[in-house]
């Protein structure tokens, strides 16, 4: 991927204010930045065909939906050649909602979401079933203790620091 990209501060502001609540509005954003409603717009459209922003979403508390199980799943596969079969197999199932192709001990290192230790159960022998999947380590979250986008600018932006 190219890595000198043409964005200046202006993007990065943006990019820093919507990172830290991806629902605030355009004409916001456009004040705290000095620049129209429509520069922010087309800049954001800017940034979506480069790739750099893919989507906005939602931090939700899961718990609070009664998923009250967060754990870390390392997967050992039989081959590393196995991994894009086992990846789509994991990408059906609901309760894996992240995973990463890593180094070190696993090969993939997955989070899943469950209701209880029962649901918990439930999705380790359903993804310990998937074909590739020479056998897996769960850690459970006790706590999340940081969970934040990074800071592009070097410190939090707000708006008397431009």
């Amino acid at each position: 991927m190219e890595k000198n990209l043409d964005i200046d501060n202006v993007d990065l502001k943006i990019i820093s204010l919507l990172n830290e609540d991806a629902k605030t509005p355009y004409t916001e954003i456009a004040k705290k930045v000095f620049v129209s409603s429509g520069t922010v717009h087309v800049r954001m459209r800017k940034l979506e065909d480069m790739g750099i922003v893919k989507s906005a979403t939602l931090n939700i508390d899961f718990s609070k939906l009664g998923y009250d199980i967060s754990a870390f799943l390392g997967i050992y596969l039989e081959k590393s050649s196995l991994y894009d079969n086992v990846i789509e197999r994991l990408k059906e199932i609901p309760e894996v909602i992240n995973a990463y192709y890593t180094t070190g001990n696993y090969s993939i290192f997955a989070k899943i979401i469950c209701k209880d230790t029962n649901h918990l159960r439930e999705v380790l022998n359903e993804i310990q079933k998937v074909d590739g999947i020479d056998r897996t380590e769960t850690l459970i979250v006790l706590e999340e203790s940081i969970n934040r986008p990074i800071q592009l600018l070097g410190s939090k932006v707000k708006a008397e620091g431009y």
